[in-house]
């Protein structure tokens, strides 16, 4: 592609610079474009980022830096949160440049730290050894979303050139510290066999207190289900909306839509459609009853009326005779 650049007539005496801000537009314009068809697009990765994901918010529970053996001159606090800050931008991007310098930026935060307490504490800086631990750590108090997609679509679709020297090094460190956390398990940590399953049991039994709790009860999903039309493009607006916004479309913009938003958003118009509909029905029903119950009740009161009327006549005339 460079080269087909280089070629162009367009082109002709533009500088290596000017051709390398053109190449990283086209790969910006091109994958953003692409984007929807090309993250994440088969079942098996978003079952991987299921996974991960789970893993790590178990490990959260209990997790310390001594269990990855993080030398305390390492352990600072603000710079981790910096560092777990840089990695969850990650899903807010959807170019690969972009997606990778987050993980550079999160990376060179750890790197910042190692060389800092190198120089103030003396610590004998041990390469991967000492990045690769801290990384894990600050990977799952992290939990960046979408971890496993987000490494393979960076892998996939930056441009190979691109992947050399200090990035192909902090994404290969990423990749590591995921497959680490994937099959990660007691032998893997310094602690003891026993304690690291009754800590595991201990937050898998938090986790489904914690989903039975958002989990919403049967009567609360017929009170629900009352106030509602259902039908199969509520249904299939569920699908869409569901783990997310319920106004997905919101911050869109018209390039943004693939031709698949474009039936979802053509789904939720004829839902809008009928719920409209049937409020107006439902509305003037209501209306209509309440006339005609004004009516009857008006009716029934002159036939009251006129009845007391006509009986107060005949008992004047009874009186008279």
């Amino acid at each position: 592609m460079e080269d087909s650049i280089r070629d162009h007539p367009l082109w002709a005496g533009a500088t290596d610079q000017e051709v390398e801000s053109a190449m990283e537009g086209l790969e910006k314009y091109v994958m953003t474009k692409l984007f929807s068809r090309t993250f994440s697009s088969f079942p098996e990765d978003a079952k991987i980022d299921l996974e991960v994901s789970q893993k790590i918010q178990l490990l959260q529970t209990f997790l310390k830096p001594e269990h990855l053996d993080i030398p305390l001159v390492l352990r600072n606090e603000a710079s981790w949160l910096l560092a777990e800050k840089e990695l969850q931008k990650i899903n807010a991007f959807k170019a690969p440049r972009e997606k990778l310098l987050c993980i550079m930026n999160c990376c060179k935060v750890i790197n910042n730290l190692l060389l800092n307490a190198s120089m103030s504490e003396k610590h004998v800086l041990a390469g991967a050894d000492d990045f690769l631990p801290v990384l894990i750590y600050v990977t799952i108090k992290a939990n960046p979303p979408q971890l496993h997609s987000n490494l393979k679509f960076i892998q996939l679709y930056r441009r190979q050139a691109k992947l050399v020297s200090e990035a192909a090094y902090y994404l290969t460190n990423l990749v590591s510290a995921k497959t680490f956390i994937s099959e990660l398990n007691a032998k893997s940590l310094s602690i003891d066999e026993i304690e690291f399953e009754e800590n595991m049991q201990a937050a898998r039994l938090t986790n489904k207190e914690t989903q039975k709790e958002a989990t919403p009860t049967l009567e609360e999903m017929t009170t629900s289900q009352d106030h509602e039309v259902p039908g199969p493009s509520l249904r299939s607006h569920d699908k869409v909306t569901r783990g997310g916004s319920n106004y997905p479309y919101m911050d869109k913009e018209a390039g943004d839509l693939t031709v698949g938003d474009v039936e979802r958003l053509l789904s939720v118009y004829k839902e809008v459609v009928t719920k409209y509909t049937s409020l107006c029905t439902a509305f003037r029903q209501l209306s209509l009853s309440r006339i005609e119950n004004h009516v009857t009740n008006l009716e029934d009161r002159n036939v009251s009326l006129t009845q007391s009327a006509e009986t107060g006549m005949n008992s004047g005339q009874r009186d008279g005779e």
